[in-house]
């Protein structure tokens, strides 16, 4: 099994490619341009990969700018929680309202729920749900090899923002502590943005959490 990442988008997200027996599956899409794209499809085409799975952590805007583009190119329907089909359906107005171009991402959606299990190749993934940074936020767990996907729920030294329409900073607190933490402490996270950190670290050093 191998983690890919590609930091897209003027918002700086983490796009992940993972893949196993030559089965792939992508993970918030945010190339915005043709540029990004093509450096994502360069990557799974290089490694001989075949995609079968597109999930979205969350629908806000950096985690869905790619999801047409490899829907129409893979013929993948994207996975996602029902709760957070309002946030795809408003893609479009929320993008207008950062000046940002975007053409409506399809809403052929198939949905995901806590503890649904996701088969890639050799691997399986567990689907968290994680409600707070957005309302029908998940994360992916591959509990055997001690990786999780986390999103924008839990970043190094930082958790998700929560002012964002239907946020829930109290909902966000509550998966993290109640459901992250936990998780085993050598766990690595993978986040929306910025660099990987692991669930003991953060249980240890998150200024949201730890008190000294």
């Amino acid at each position: 099994m191998k983690i890919k990442k590609f930091t897209f988008n003027s918002f700086q997200e983490n796009t992940y490619v993972i893949d196993s027996m030559n089965q792939c599956m992508i993970i918030d899409p945010g190339c915005q341009n043709a540029s990004e794209e093509k450096i994502l499809s360069n990557y799974i085409e290089s490694e001989n990969l075949i995609p079968v799975q597109l999930i979205n952590t969350h629908c806000h805007i950096d985690h869905v700018f790619g999801n047409n583009f490899i829907s129409k190119k893979y013929n993948l329907r994207a996975k996602i929680h029902k709760l957070d089909y309002p946030l795809l359906e408003n893609a479009t107005t929320i993008a207008n309202h950062y000046g940002i171009h975007l053409n409506a991402p399809s809403l052929d959606v198939d949905y995901i729920n806590e503890g649904d299990l996701i088969t890639l190749g050799n691997t399986e993934w567990k689907i968290i749900f994680t409600p707070g940074h957005a309302p029908g936020h998940i994360c992916l767990l591959n509990k055997k090899e001690k990786k999780i996907i986390s999103g924008d729920v839990l970043f190094k030294s930082s958790i998700g923002r929560t002012d964002l329409p239907l946020c829930n900073h109290d909902d966000l607190i509550n998966s993290i502590q109640n459901k992250l933490f936990l998780l085993d402490e050598n766990v690595e996270v993978f986040c929306g943005h910025g660099k990987n950190t692991t669930i003991g670290y953060e249980k240890k050093n998150n200024p949201f959490f730890f008190k000294k």
